[in-house]
């Protein structure tokens, strides 16, 4: 235990892991409610890795996410616990063939979205025989998009599930039968209250269109790493096209678009490249992004509990964070927006942020090929000439990868990388418009 929270950069479980870990060991099935950034993505995955033996030819847990980006970070949180288990993560917007690449050798634990899980098992990719554990992250979002028939589809095809646990920020709609519990016990470590460190603030638009307030707001609030949620795709884009018109480099990221689009842009947005997502509440759940400091209500949100969804993308951890809702003229506050909410007064001129100081470079090679952050940090290291603070953020994808680059060096470095090869292999490397 204390090697996995060392290779975490964790010193200690809370409360609700230590609990979650103990009902793990004595309850057949468990339903765990927390808070939105409380942890317990490694609440679960710890008493999963407690029932896996090494050893064992075939796959032994299974964890069902409503959304790619959520099965993406468990699985990366699960990698950095360094177990020696093998793991692979199948969803929609990734290359089936590179799953069933993954899947020939049985990973111990499989995580992803009801869809692609329920194609992988159809087509015989998945053998599930052997899967005791099973895992349902956000349930209640996967119900909530539609994932009904698919779920009970992969939970029938389960035929020695032995322990269920369900985790959720919110407080359940009622769990269909099919999912099989037997006696569940239920940890609520709900507060029902903001975390101690998210100011929730309003700020009132005079005019119907509330583009302008956004533009100032964002003006006002500087160059920090920002949130905007609206209730649409559509207004999404236009929302980002209106900013970027006025000045304010930003990226947009909705569910309609291609899975390589979403991942430049919230690559661009975690290295820095970009301080503002303009998103749909697809980027309520799943994303851990650190210190994020402000969330932008640009449209109300539906209900309460996606109102706490979206905060919770900030102030997590402890860490301190503002969320901001913006009323038009005839709209109202929600009744769950505290009283004592403090009003923002905007000031009369707006000075555009400072622009970042970060670029993308894309580069066509990736896990698959043999390439890892390692070989690119020293390529860009010794080819490039780059010191250690202007490479940033180096994340790698199966037949992809992204650095960040300091945008004063970026025409130096692929001046000096042009005829240069990453482990051999001639790649193509360009910065990312």
């Amino acid at each position: 235990m204390q090697q996995i929270l060392a290779s975490l950069g964790i010193q200690t479980l809370n409360d609700m892991q230590k609990a979650a870990i103990a009902a793990g060991k004595t309850a057949q099935d468990v339903i765990l409610l927390s808070d939105t950034g409380s942890g317990k993505t490694l609440a679960f995955l710890l008493p999963v890795l407690e029932r896996l033996q090494p050893g064992v030819a075939a796959t032994q847990a299974l964890v069902i996410t409503p959304t790619r980006e959520l099965a993406q970070q468990i699985e990366k949180v699960f990698r950095a616990m360094r177990t020696g288990f093998k793991v692979t993560s199948c969803y929609g917007g990734h290359l089936r063939e590179t799953e069933e690449n993954a899947l020939k050798e049985a990973p111990a634990l499989i995580i992803g979205t009801p869809g692609r899980l329920g194609d992988h098992i159809r087509r015989g990719s998945i053998n599930t025989a052997g899967i005791h554990t099973l895992v349902m992250d956000e349930f209640d979002k996967s119900f909530e998009l539609g994932f009904r028939e698919e779920i009970a589809f992969v939970v029938e095809s389960l035929p020695a599930v032995s322990k269920r646990m369900l985790t959720s920020a919110t407080e359940a709609a009622e769990i269909p039968d099919f999912i099989r519990l037997q006696q569940p016990v239920t940890l609520n470590f709900l507060s029902g209250e903001a975390p101690p460190a998210l100011s929730i603030k309003t700020l009132q638009s005079p005019e119907k269109d509330k583009a302008d307030t956004l533009f100032r707001l964002i003006c006002m609030l500087g160059n920090r790493s920002t949130i905007v949620f609206c209730n649409h795709r559509d207004a999404v884009e236009r929302t980002a096209g209106l900013l970027q018109d006025k000045g304010i480099t930003s990226v947009f990221y909705h569910g309609a678009m291609e899975q390589a689009d979403r991942d430049v842009a919230l690559c661009k947005f975690r290295n820095g490249t970009a301080n503002l997502l303009v998103t749909t509440d697809l980027a309520s759940r799943g994303l851990d992004i650190p210190n994020i400091r402000y969330i932008i209500h640009y449209h109300l949100p539906q209900n309460e509990e996606t109102f706490i969804h979206r905060n919770g993308r900030t102030a997590r951890m402890d860490a301190s964070g503002t969320a901001i809702i913006i009323t038009g003229p005839e709209e109202a506050l929600p009744p769950y927006i505290p009283d004592n909410a403090e009003t923002i007064t905007l000031p009369e001129t707006a000075t555009l942020p400072d622009k970042p100081q970060w670029s993308t470079l894309y580069i066509s090679a990736g896990k698959k090929d043999k390439v890892n952050k390692v070989d690119i940090v020293g390529f860009f290291s010794n080819k490039g000439k780059l010191k250690k603070e202007d490479l940033g953020l180096v994340e790698v994808k199966d037949y992809i990868a992204f650095a960040a680059v300091r945008k004063t060096k970026v025409s130096q470095v692929l001046q000096l990388i042009k005829n240069e090869k990453v482990k051999n292999k001639k790649v193509r490397i360009e910065v990312v418009k």
